[in-house]
């Protein structure tokens, strides 16, 4: 896309997304195209998308989650019987303006 009009010192931005691996691409071609850039994505690019050269979103691969398992934190992390009781009035106090 080359420089921007805002970019600063006249940088070309087109070249350090190149080399940062990442790639720009405007609207339209992000909805024709859909497919193929999310194939891209998952092979490592990410694929910045313009709207009047400006950026405004960015495909990004998304990260694997380790599967959650309950109880995990059992014993780990304990919650009073009291938990949910009323706090005192002097804690209360803090509150008021």
């Amino acid at each position: 896309m080359g420089t921007s009009p805002s970019a600063p010192l006249g940088v070309d931005w087109a070249r350090v997304t190149a080399w940062a691996g990442m790639r720009e691409v405007g609207i339209q071609e992000a909805k024709t195209q859909l497919s193929k850039l999310l194939r891209e994505v998952e092979d490592g690019t990410e694929v910045v998308i313009l709207r009047g050269g400006k950026p405004v979103a960015r495909l990004v691969p998304l990260r694997a989650h380790a599967d959650r398992i309950l109880g995990a934190d059992r014993d780990v992390l304990v919650i009073p019987d009291d938990f949910d009781a009323p706090l005192p009035e002097s804690v209360l106090d803090d509150f008021e303006p």
